[in-house]
């Protein structure tokens, strides 16, 4: 039999201090490392083409993270089946902050659009910050024959299915946008998705296409110019950036939809990193030029915790889950 001599006190005590430290370790490594985060370039994954309203934003945000934090913040473009290739490359990535992604209203709808997808948004994406709300217009040619919501919903009811209806791509919001206000007008328009809003814009501008609930970002500036006509903006009230404009709900009780975005990360990042992004997002939305040029383009700031986000995220998912299901919409 073998006897097991107690350890003598001094050395227990040595013992003890030594495994306290060395249980410590990772916790002071992640602070250590988030203290010096970033310390190479930080890629932010856009899920749509460059041109439209998130890449606006994308840029905006990644400039002045950029500039606080002291390393590059690279803009990548990753289109394709609703957001869906970019996101899961984010999911994919390692969790350790240097992979973002530009989180939108097209993850919510993608839960319940798409019946098996590789990752589950909610639980694989860990929300950092919302930074900008951001309405739909509802735009058409200035040749088209209606200059005001009213009119067009009476030529639509007069011409069912005649209207070719353009969209950013299948489950985008600009096409959720316009299922909701199919369903909420009884109005038949043909759905017509593209790759992303630029290609969509330029259709409707030449005449190819007829209406798109365009997010606001990427329209404004050819409504300004007055190559594309404006009739409502798709959230409740009106916009800063578009005031003569009436809001849907004003023709359409009830009627509300925005693009929303903001930033996560993959799951398992560690908090500090977390936390930090989450800081310097909110401080970038408090500042006065950012905010400004977030508003010039239509958007509203958002800011608030990681828990404020990820709330959004669930209450929005819900939503647009009822109207993909009453649609009965798939992914084309």
């Amino acid at each position: 039999m073998v006897r097991v001599t107690p350890m003598k006190l001094p050395h227990r005590r040595r013992f003890l201090h030594l495994a306290a430290g060395a249980a410590a370790l990772p916790a002071v490594s992640s602070f250590a490392r988030a203290q010096a985060y970033p310390t190479r370039p930080v890629r932010i994954i856009v899920t749509f083409l460059a041109g439209g309203s998130n890449d606006i934003v994308a840029r905006l945000m990644g400039q002045w993270l950029s500039e606080r934090l002291g390393q590059p913040f690279v803009i990548e473009n990753r289109p394709g089946a609703g957001g869906n290739i970019g996101t899961e490359a984010v999911v994919r990535a390692a969790a350790d902050g240097y992979t973002l992604l530009l989180v939108g209203a097209p993850n919510a709808i993608s839960a319940t659009l798409y019946d098996k997808l590789n990752f589950n948004f909610i639980r694989d994406i860990a929300p950092v910050a919302g930074v900008v709300d951001v309405p739909a217009v509802v735009v058409v040619n200035p040749s088209f024959p209606v200059k005001t919501l009213p009119e067009f919903i009476a030529y639509a009811k007069a011409n069912p299915g005649k209207i070719n209806m353009a969209s950013a791509g299948n489950g985008s919001t600009t096409h959720l946008s316009g299922e909701l206000f199919k369903m909420m007008t009884g109005v038949n328009m043909l759905h017509v998705p593209y790759r992303g809003a630029p290609p969509a814009l330029t259709d409707l501008i030449a005449g190819q296409v007829q209406v798109y609930f365009s997010n606001l970002p990427g329209s404004i500036e050819y409504i300004r110019a007055g190559k594309l006509r404006a009739l409502a903006v798709t959230t409740a009230t009106r916009s800063e950036a578009l005031p003569d404009v009436p809001a849907v709900g004003d023709f359409v009780p009830g009627y509300e939809s925005s693009a929303w975005l903001g930033l996560g990360v993959p799951r398992n990042t560690p908090v500090e990193i977390v936390d930090k992004l989450n800081k310097e997002v909110n401080a970038g939305l408090a500042d006065p030029k950012l905010k400004a040029r977030l508003v010039d383009v239509g958007g509203a700031v958002l800011a608030g915790s990681p828990g404020d986000f990820g709330k959004l995220i669930a209450d929005e998912t819900e939503k647009w889950g009822k109207v993909v299901k009453f649609a009965g919409l798939k992914p084309e």
